[in-house]
């Protein structure tokens, strides 16, 4: 394990959980002390709370829900609000953050991303959250820019960071956009073959190692076990003074990570020199490349390939304008079934995938939402209601997510794999999605 590592989450002993009455329907409200009738928004609310206290270290007392926002003749509600000190909160300054949470059935939308943002500007927040269980993201507001330009960002603050953590968090770990990522691998492979003067495919494979890498301490990050960024050129100088060859400690602990995935031999190395790997560390240490959406990094891959070999290693792809108007042509539909024999970067799989999400996600909300308005013009208690939707939230989340995951997953999705008999790593190896 890296040294210099920090610890992240709480002690479990002490850790803050969910207090529910189920037989009353009521979910109880740290923050404000008191219960309230469980709905699935306020469901995910409260553990979302506990979250915030138990992994990012915030206290209740920096904490406020159902905040009013207003400026002007803006005004609404803010489901969290969170300050960076108690004192800040008592003298009303302006938080930190601001937390935008859906009902798990819901699917969150650019709106929603709007929305936080709106919250965020209005009480010059420069930090918001959009979460449920199905998607949580982190943004950061621009207030230099015009409103409606936010910029997705790997985490929020813990609350112990000091204004060097926080500026280093907003400088790196960016989603990767466009032409970005195409551009950068083409840097990185310029930096290798003039300096290294590899071929073409074995300076791929170097740099489908240090990806591979690359994401292995990214999931680490995101799982909590480590509260800094590993991947960065300033830890490879620090572990340089401990380790004789800090890079290929690093590349070990990736092959582990890859095991069961049978990606690497067991006496695979780097063959890349420590300035090269350095190098190449701090070109790629600000992006994020597991939040990277799978179309932006197919898309990388096939520019990077067709300008780097040219068709020299038998690598063609259909121009993604022309992949979205087949795959809108076919119109599939859940159930269907796609084989794509030469899938390649896997650009029509991905779309056909999308696709079908998008229409099963569309269904969920559009018969949740008529579902909820059903249920308001009842003469019912507001907890008959709320264990109405409750119940109609939870089949309704597991059933999508089941037949999302078998659309996935389905015998008739062909994909190519490069076998793992053979023991070696495939000079197209991709970093797999974040677990």
């Amino acid at each position: 394990m890296p040294n210099n590592e920090k610890p992240a989450a709480a002690d479990a002993k002490n850790a803050l959980a969910v207090r529910r009455d189920l037989a009353k329907g009521r979910i109880f409200s740290y923050i404000r002390n008191t219960w309230f009738v469980e709905t699935p928004e306020e469901l995910v609310r409260q553990q979302y709370v506990c979250t915030l206290v138990n992994d990012y270290g915030f206290s209740l007392g920096q904490m406020g829900e159902e905040r009013e926002v207003q400026h002007g003749r803006d005004a609404a509600e803010a489901d969290i609000v969170i300050w960076r000190r108690a004192q800040d909160k008592a003298d009303a300054k302006p938080p930190l953050i601001v937390v935008e949470c859906k009902a798990d059935n819901v699917t969150i939308t650019p709106r929603d991303y709007g929305q936080g943002e709106s919250y965020a500007r209005i009480v010059d927040a420069p930090f918001f959250v959009t979460h449920n269980n199905r998607e949580t993201k982190f943004w950061r507001v621009k207030k230099d820019r015009m409103p409606g330009y936010i910029e997705e960002i790997a985490d929020i603050p813990h609350a112990d960071a000091t204004d060097k953590e926080i500026e280093e968090l907003i400088k790196k770990l960016k989603v990767f956009k466009e032409d970005e990522f195409a551009d950068l691998l083409h840097q990185c492979h310029n930096v290798i073959r003039n300096r290294e003067h590899l071929d073409p495919a074995a300076a791929f494979n170097e740099i489908a190692k240090i990806l591979f890498m690359k994401v292995c301490f990214e999931r680490r990050l995101a799982r909590g076990k480590y509260r800094r960024n590993l991947f960065t050129a300033e830890f490879l100088d620090e572990q340089s003074v401990i380790h004789k060859d800090p890079v290929a400690a690093l590349f070990d602990e990736t092959k582990d990570e890859y095991e069961a995935d049978y990606l690497f031999a067991d006496d695979e190395e780097m063959r890349l020199k420590f300035p090269i790997v350095r190098e190449i560390v701090r070109m790629l240490e600000r992006y994020n490349l597991s939040a990277t959406s799978e179309d932006v990094k197919g898309i990388a891959f096939e520019r990077f390939l067709g300008r780097t070999f040219r068709g020299e290693i038998g690598q063609f792809f259909t121009p993604r304008e022309i992949v979205k108007f087949m795959v809108e042509m076919m119109d599939p539909t859940f159930g269907d079934k796609i084989c794509d024999p030469a899938s390649g970067s896997g650009g029509f799989l991905i779309r056909y995938f999308a696709k079908v999400r998008e229409q099963l996600l569309a269904e969920a909300d559009a018969e949740y939402a008529k579902f909820k308005a059903e249920i308001q013009k009842k003469s019912w208690s507001a907890a008959k209601k709320a264990e109405a939707l409750s119940a109609r939230s939870t089949n309704s989340s597991s059933a999508t997510s089941t037949r999302a995951w078998t659309s996935r997953r389905h015998p008739g999705c062909g994909h190519s794999r490069t076998p793992a008999s053979t023991g070696r790593t495939p000079t197209t190896a991709w970093p797999a999605p974040a677990r």
